[in-house]
């Protein structure tokens, strides 16, 4: 196993060279932007896991042992996986915590498919697999503490919650639905399944509560954003302003059949990239 699992932290790495979040990244100067690059390794990895790792079993060892090689990292031991980590891990002082979260949450998938959470879970499914990146993102960066925690926290779940509104028919397909139950319910859809949530003509009255809530996380971290010095926030900055693209596709497209796939608009990107990648 431990060959294979190693075998797919290279495959990682070499498929993050090839993601817009890289792109965006690149912007960064070398040491930061190796960093970074190892964070979305890892993060990479461990996803690819929990969604093409083989069957339950096979998937928690493969998780288990990311943790195993985490904990090796924070206590000096072999890193095994994590090897990658060790000198970011010297230079910007990650929370171990960050790290676990992000696995965490990968498990939450594992478990059992996620079928229309409770509003709770999804917020803390949403920590996890985004703004735990986000908390580690930013030491890279170099926010001041607070800013730069309160920022991943808003970010993160705008982004999320982003993905899950533009992938709703693609979870489905995979026996998933992230929408929390509660809107559901408040739309008069009882017993939620995947395949009968996809099946709807339209999601409107489910899914616009929660556009509105990402784009309440997107102004409050475009507001702590704002307060800070523009290096510092380059990156952030773009990869707000690319999902922020997605976020108005999405609400001008709403959630009625056909709810044709959204991608991450290039133009919006590149723009964002000579907006905030050059001085």
């Amino acid at each position: 196993m431990t060959a294979t699992l190693q075998e797919e932290a290279e495959l990682a790495r070499t498929r993050a060279r090839k993601s817009s979040f890289y792109r965006a990244m690149a912007i960064l100067p070398r040491e930061k932007r190796g960093a970074m690059f190892e964070i979305y390794s890892f993060c990479r990895a461990v996803d690819d896991i929990a969604d093409e790792g083989g069957d339950k079993a096979t998937k928690k060892a493969g998780l288990d042992a990311w943790r195993r090689d985490i904990d090796a990292l924070y206590d000096g031991g072999h890193a095994g996986l994590a090897a990658g980590l060790i000198d970011s891990l010297r230079r910007f002082g990650f929370e171990q915590a960050d790290f676990l979260a992000v696995i965490d949450g990968m498990e939450m998938d594992v478990e059992s498919d996620i079928v229309a959470p409770d509003a709770a879970t999804l917020d803390l499914y949403c920590d996890r697999v985004a703004s735990a990146v986000g908390r580690l993102s930013v030491r890279v960066f170099g926010l001041p503490e607070q800013d730069g925690i309160d920022l991943a926290h808003h970010l993160g779940r705008a982004l999320q919650l982003t993905n899950i509104l533009r992938d709703i028919d693609e979870d489905a397909g995979i026996g998933r639905l992230y929408l929390p139950r509660e809107n559901l319910a408040a739309a008069g859809v009882a017993e939620p399944t995947p395949a009968k949530v996809a099946a709807m003509d339209d999601l409107d009255a489910v899914c616009r509560p929660l556009l509105a809530q990402a784009k309440e996380h997107f102004d409050k971290a475009d507001a702590i954003m704002a307060r800070q010095k523009r290096d510092l926030i380059r990156a952030p900055k773009i990869m707000s302003l690319a999902y922020g693209a997605i976020w108005r596709r999405l609400d001008a497209r709403g959630f009625r059949k056909p709810r044709e796939r959204i991608a991450t608009p290039k133009l919006a990107l590149i723009g964002a990239i000579l907006l905030y990648g050059f001085f």
